[in-house]
């Protein structure tokens, strides 16, 4: 009722209508995810690449829409967008789950804004400016991330405060919203990327730490070799630390294609090169991947 008292028309949505309204968004991910997904099954370098283009240009640039340890929040609190007024979000989040589940952290190596923003620096800074973590380095100061999760979910569970987020994702960098501080924060960051490829991603990013949990569960791994076990190929081309030995780490995998390239090489991988050589004796018996 208004204040004259005359009945007003409650005008009722229909589902039809909702979707008619996010109709360009949901067709726009849609196209998208289909681009991250073909490039993923096969393993090109230029289709990656232009994955990563249209992360930067269409999620960050156009859309700001990463996820968020924000969102590891929502689903602790119940506090979540509403659904039907955010069909594009949703399916955003599903796509990010669903293809963790199934392959591993496909959204931190392809569809993540920053993280393709990082990786798009690797064919443009030379080599001589990269400083490579050692191994032994890296199996410890990948577990920062970790505390970085705990500490947070923690801090959010005493307090409530989502805020905290500022001070350990950079996503808001594609809103511009943000403290002086925060900006200088963010170029040391960036510079400190230069020399440490994906410094962030690896070492120190509380999402990529909760996906890297999930992809635990992931059903389709990579593949490997019997040479593998005594092969150290993959493990040293590798720029996640996501291999040792013949054990593909999933947790720190982002599916970056780079050792499933090689793992298919003939002319690079052992295991083509043994099976080429032991085709040349009858006496010796072929060698059965894994």
């Amino acid at each position: 009722m208004n204040q004259w008292g005359f009945e007003e028309e409650v005008v009722v949505e229909t589902w039809q209508q909702i979707v008619s309204s996010q109709a360009v968004d949901l067709i726009a991910f849609t196209a998208f995810a289909a681009l991250a997904l073909t490039s993923f099954f096969r393993k090109s370098v230029p289709l990656k690449y232009i994955t990563l283009v249209a992360a930067v240009a269409y999620l960050g640039i156009y859309k700001s829409q990463l996820l968020s340890i924000v969102n590891v929040f929502g689903v602790m609190g119940g506090n979540l967008p509403i659904f039907k007024y955010n069909l594009g979000w949703y399916l955003f989040a599903l796509f990010a789950v669903v293809t963790t589940v199934l392959w591993g952290r496909l959204y931190c190596g392809r569809i993540c804004a920053y993280g393709a923003l990082t990786q798009l620096l690797d064919p443009i800074v030379p080599a001589r400016f990269r400083y490579d973590v050692p191994l032994r380095v890296e199996r410890h100061a990948v577990k920062i991330k970790y505390v970085l999760l705990a500490a947070v979910i923690v801090y959010f569970l005493a307090t409530s405060d989502p805020l905290i987020y500022r001070y350990v994702e950079p996503f808001w960098m594609f809103t511009g919203r943000a403290t002086t501080g925060l900006w200088m924060a963010l170029g040391v960051l960036l510079v400190a990327t230069v020399f440490v490829r994906n410094l962030y991603c690896r070492f120190l990013c509380p999402l990529g730490a909760a996906l890297g949990l999930l992809s635990k569960l992931t059903i389709f791994g990579i593949k490997r070799w019997s040479e593998c076990n005594t092969c150290k190929l993959c493990e040293k081309t590798c720029q996640w630390g996501a291999i040792e030995g013949p054990k593909i780490i999933m947790t720190e995998c982002v599916r970056c294609d780079d050792c499933e390239r090689l793992y298919m090489d003939q002319q690079k991988c052992p295991h083509w090169i043994i099976i080429r050589r032991r085709g040349s004796s009858p006496n010796e018996s072929s060698v059965v991947g894994r």
